[in-house]
């Protein structure tokens, strides 16, 4: 159902609101709703299969997402770029925004036993990092993502933007007690790399590709702490040239994610 909206006040656009405050937001989100942002973030979300409760758009952008919309079971609102800017807090360049129905995340067992490779993430508190991975866990082929407590939210909304839509599809899972849960991974046949920078590591390409793996990589800055590098199978690094201190964590998953995957890729 397609719908005009002229008002920023209207009601049916609160899931819409105050997108700059992130307190605003946790308030609003909780473990409701969540936002994707930009045109390709919410086609890889209507394809995701979560249940989207509404779409706001500009003309414009209606046009872009064409016939992708025309089966979604759910209201959709063009506006104007003022009454978006209004709705939203700021100038959304993109013109388009989707809500949709969070759903319970599935237990570290169930993403444990559906998957052969996962990414573990420790203490990221950057929504755009965290995007990074999500979309290069998704291009190689990872199974799923566990979370640490003290993890950001997955589907923060520039998290989505960054990962282009791709988190939606990867099964998501918190570990709590940390890094005590480490424990059922290994009861499950996962090795798990520690990837740091530290010289004493063992270097990413003399590795041989274990069955079942699961890479563990930590917050920019501070990285793995001591109690997780010690709790895993192996402390892993990237070779890198000299004088260089280290690679952004994004980065570092990408290249360990390749890595992970060249035989399954080495024929395509």
């Amino acid at each position: 159902m397609e719908v005009a909206i002229d008002d920023p006040d209207d009601d049916r656009l609160g899931d819409y609101r105050e997108l700059t405050d992130p307190a605003a937001r946790r308030q609003r989100e909780r473990t409701e709703l969540f936002v994707a942002e930009g045109v390709t973030a919410i086609t890889r979300l209507l394809a995701s299969g979560h249940r989207v409760r509404s779409v706001l758009v500009t003309p414009q952008a209606r046009a872009r997402l064409g016939a992708a919309l025309d089966d979604v079971a759910a209201p959709v609102y063009v506006t104007t770029r003022r009454v978006m800017a209004a709705t939203v807090g700021f100038n959304l360049h993109r013109g388009a925004i989707a809500a949709a129905d969070r759903r319970p995340l599935p237990t570290l067992g169930d993403v444990v036993a559906g998957a052969r490779s996962l990414a573990v993430l420790e203490g990221l508190n950057d929504p755009e990092n965290l995007g990074a991975i999500a979309r290069s866990a998704r291009a190689f082929g990872i199974g799923g993502l566990v979370l640490d407590p003290q993890c950001i939210d997955p589907y923060y909304r520039r998290t989505i933007r960054v990962s282009m839509g791709e988190v939606l599809f990867l099964p998501v899972a918190r570990a709590e007690p940390w890094p005590d849960q480490l424990a059922v991974l290994h009861g499950a046949g996962f090795e798990t790399w520690a990837m740091t920078p530290s010289p004493g590591a063992e270097p990413l390409w003399s590795l041989p590709v274990p069955e079942r793996v699961a890479v563990l990589l930590g917050a920019e800055g501070p990285g793995l702490s001591a109690a997780t590098m010690a709790a895993a199978t192996r402390r892993v690094r990237i070779p890198i040239a000299d004088g260089v201190d280290s690679l952004n964590v994004g980065h570092t998953a990408a290249v360990a994610f390749a890595h992970l995957a060249r035989a399954a890729f080495s024929g395509a």
